[in-house]
């Protein structure tokens, strides 16, 4: 098998459900040895189904592909033993616990580096331990609301609203992702090992104010916080004679050639859509226009006219249609796969392609502790210790 970019890389992943599993399935695909740590009932997000298997849905083959799963009881001393050689022999921890609880389960860095002074420890959790959320439980759903994403679909429509996926959980977890990689850089460097904190609540604020900070990033502030086009209830999937699409002119020459298009070349030279600036003040009377025009045909039709004029415009695709997308097909994106135990299933490549070191399935995700018979057996534990741990390898039933 061809050597990838974290071949040899060690990760210790004792986190749980989408963001700390999201961002070491990012590093597991590029090569990394991940142990995932489980409890003895398994990720409480294995518990979705349906499956055919328990502790199996479609979305655990995903997430958890090229890793291996161990189970650890830390109520036992034994898992304290195991956990302290699984450090020792690790390139990097990665935890999702709050700071009272990491001290106490010894994932604080003074007790880790103690154990491995070159690991790179990394605290995944919903809010960073030096404000007055540290120890407040975080979800999804809790960091939408409280990021400003839930109050800027209320800007706009007039309720607040969550995105229907876990943004905020997958925006955290590829932030752990390349936080690791840095660390693991500075270390490669002599830098040696170090902590890293990625709270979900400030890297999901720093997230959505990058282009709604705008005009009150000075001081005083130019303007409220913030931008302009994309709080118009007007920027939405405009309806065309038969089904719905995106058409985006952007540039000036794009509004040029659009208005020409729809047989209105005199807006090409209105004051109010004459430069981006101008545009962007009057984004609704703007998107009015495209609104208006997208009933008069048909989607391909669109389609067509704009990619013939090279403006941007995508027909809106449904989640179950996405992989009979033409380019979803052409580049291969989702991949048909045979599980030793769960059968035929479909999994999507990763979206980075590396020329030099290609993504490889080195193993399909594993069932709850399926392998901690040979993790923890190659630890060096006593016969007692591995007595005392191995029968929950895998729990009844999962």
């Amino acid at each position: 098998m061809s050597r990838q970019t974290l071949t040899g890389i060690r990760i210790l992943d004792l986190t749980a459900v989408i963001m700390g599993p999201y961002a070491t399935h990012i590093l597991a695909d590029m090569g990394a040895d991940v142990i995932k740590v489980e409890p003895p009932g398994g990720d409480a997000f294995r518990r979705y189904g349906p499956a055919r298997s328990d502790g199996m849905g479609g979305s655990i083959l995903q997430l958890h592909r090229n890793k291996r799963s161990i189970v650890l009881d830390f109520k036992r001393p034994a898992a304290r033993r195991a956990l302290e050689k699984l450090i020792a022999n690790s390139d990097v921890v990665i935890h999702n616990q709050r700071p009272g609880l990491a001290r106490r389960l010894g994932l604080d860095w003074e007790t880790v580096s103690r154990i491995n002074p070159d690991v790179v420890l990394c605290a995944a959790r919903g809010f960073g331990a030096d404000g007055p959320y540290a120890e407040k439980p975080a979800y999804d759903d809790i960091i939408q609301a409280g990021s400003g994403y839930a109050a800027l679909v209320d800007q706009v429509h007039g309720v607040p609203r969550y995105a229907p996926t876990a943004i905020c959980d997958k925006i955290a977890g590829q932030t752990v992702a390349y936080a690791v990689l840095g660390a693991l850089l500075f270390r490669e460097r002599g830098g040696g090992g170090q902590e890293i904190e990625v709270p979900m609540f400030e890297t999901s604020i720093e997230f959505m104010m990058t282009e709604h900070l705008g005009p009150s990033a000075f001081e005083p502030p130019l303007g409220p916080v913030g931008f302009n086009r994309q709080l118009s209830i007007h920027r939405k999937p405009y309806r065309t004679a038969d089904g719905w699409i995106c058409i985006l002119p952007y540039s000036d020459r794009n509004w040029v050639d659009f208005f020409h298009l729809v047989g209105k070349p005199e807006l090409a030279n209105d004051v109010r859509f004459n430069g981006i600036d101008a545009r962007g003040r009057n984004v609704d009377e703007l998107y009015s226009i495209v609104d208006a025009e997208s009933l008069l045909r048909s989607t391909d039709a669109w389609v067509a006219l704009c990619d013939g004029a090279g403006i941007a415009c995508m027909p809106v695709i449904a989640l179950q249609n996405i992989d009979k997308n033409p380019h979803v097909q052409a580049v291969g994106l989702i991949e048909s796969s045979v599980h030793p135990t769960e059968g035929a299933y479909r999994a999507l490549r990763p979206p980075v392609k590396f020329g030099a070191a290609p993504y490889a399935l080195r193993n399909h995700a594993p069932r709850t502790g399926a392998d901690s018979e040979s993790v923890l057996g190659a630890l060096g534990l006593s016969a007692q210790d591995l007595q005392d741990l191995l029968p929950l390898a895998v729990p009844e039933g999962v």
